[in-house]
């Protein structure tokens, strides 16, 4: 069975037939880029407005100016899907790490436990704010953004490492109400 052919979640939501040609046009790109267009993109397709606006913050925090690198960006995807235990994010940022990094520990590590992966000061510091601001985010203050600071990030970048974060909980907790389902072709990517 083709990923195409596997239900992607576990709601009854058809995809809108035919797609509007921009959406097409962005399926396919991501069909020539990837292979397959991401599940979390066809779930979003039974409405074109919510899929437009989910794409439009991901692209945004995920692909969009930073002082932060695709990699933190990714690193921090797969630290707030593994406290949250979301398959699909685990499954689809863990291969982003792994590629980005070209290096498959660190992708496992960050998957299974952050804390045993060999971090810089920095990735610690960075992913020691988004795990906090997953589990306990009330109790934030002043001193873990300093810690921040002292690890070499701006007062931007701490925007963007909190805003990832939060939309990360987000979306684990979208994908795990609905079942969401990772595209197969992610669990063997860049092992």
């Amino acid at each position: 069975m083709s990923t195409a052919d596997k239900p992607i979640h576990a709601l009854d939501l058809p995809q809108v037939d035919p797609l509007p040609p921009e959406t097409q046009r962005y399926f396919d790109i991501c069909v020539e880029k990837l292979g397959f267009v991401p599940n979390v993109l066809r779930a979003f397709a039974f409405d074109i407005d919510k899929l437009n606006a989910f794409t439009a913050m991901y692209n945004d925090l995920m692909l969009g100016p930073s002082g932060l690198s695709k990699l933190e960006r990714e690193m921090i995807a797969v630290v707030v899907s593994s406290i949250n235990h979301c398959f699909y994010c685990l499954t689809a940022h863990g291969a982003a790490v792994r590629q980005l990094s070209g290096d498959p520990i660190l992708g496992e590590a960050l998957v299974m436990n952050y804390r045993a992966a060999d971090l810089s000061p920095r990735h610690k510091a960075m992913l020691d704010f988004a795990a906090k601001l997953t589990e306990e985010s009330h109790k934030i203050e002043e001193a873990d953004r300093q810690a921040l600071r002292d690890a070499g990030f701006s007062d931007r970048d701490i925007w963007d490492i909190s805003a990832v974060a939060a939309f990360f909980n987000m979306s684990n907790r979208l994908s795990s109400a609905v079942d969401k389902q990772p595209n197969i072709e992610y669990h063997s990517q860049n092992r």
